[in-house]
């Protein structure tokens, strides 16, 4: 199979990478989520129109689970104005889709050094402003970096033996929420160092929840650059219906 004669080049480029092999179980459905309708379309399609509208990103690269690769409504995507590859990729865990997905950019000939940025498909309220305001951030820097949000609330801490238990939770600490931030995505680094770091967190079994801190535990000290609360992760049906109020 073909993914497209990329020759790097002296300048870093940017590419997008979806990992889409999730079931996404909490919501329920035929589809996984990120292919149910969402305000009239699939969920997946707004990530997708946020990163072909996007100026500075040159390819769009979709991790599917291999037995999903064939399924008729991945046709659906084929009218974007950028190159849109699905890939067989997924792999049982996120940063396993994410590891194989970029095995294959490599392979097809992108520069070791040009940028990837990876997004979560179940956040379709990336917007091509907030991709630039990442790209902007992080191009001239070494470490890369990720959209992310100053935490606003109040955090506490639960006792554990009451969770454990099966009883409601009870407050036992309250957190500093100083110093705090919500990683989103996009999250952006140089295709060779961020596979790397995921190739090692894999084999360390580390409990990397994403590709921030795969480069963290690789002693990188990636930036955060602030984004937007509409750039929420739709997890839970309540979520849904906030994003469905949200683009409808």
């Amino acid at each position: 199979m073909s993914y497209g004669n990329h020759v790097p080049n002296q300048s870093k480029r940017c590419h997008a990478v979806l990992p889409t092999a999730g079931t996404g179980s909490r919501l329920g459905g035929e589809l996984p989520k990120q292919f149910q309708q969402l305000a009239g379309k699939p969920m997946l399609a707004y990530a997708l129109n946020a990163f072909a509208q996007a100026p500075q990103i040159e390819s769009i690269w979709v991790g599917v689970s291999p037995g999903f690769i064939d399924h008729p409504i991945l046709k659906e995507f084929s009218n974007l104005d950028k190159p849109v590859h699905f890939l067989p990729t997924g792999g049982p865990t996120r940063q396993e889709t994410v590891r194989n997905t970029l095995a294959v950019l490599m392979s097809s000939g992108i520069g070791a050094d040009d940028w990837v940025l990876v997004h979560d498909a179940a956040r379709p309220g990336v917007t091509p402003t907030l991709i630039d305001r990442l790209i902007q951030a992080v191009q001239n820097s070494s470490s890369g970096g990720l959209l992310a949000i100053p935490l606003a609330d109040t955090l506490k801490q639960a006792d554990l033996n009451s969770v454990v238990a099966g009883n409601l939770p009870h407050s036992v600490k309250t957190i500093p929420r100083d110093h705090l931030w919500q990683a989103q995505t996009p999250q952006m680094f140089g295709l060779k160092k961020l596979h790397t770091a995921l190739e090692e967190a894999i084999r360390q079994e580390s409990d990397v929840t994403d590709e921030a801190s795969a480069m963290e535990l690789a002693g990188e000290k990636p930036l955060l650059i602030e984004g937007a609360t509409r750039n929420f992760k739709v997890t839970h049906p309540a979520d849904w219906e906030l994003m469905q109020l949200l683009l409808g």
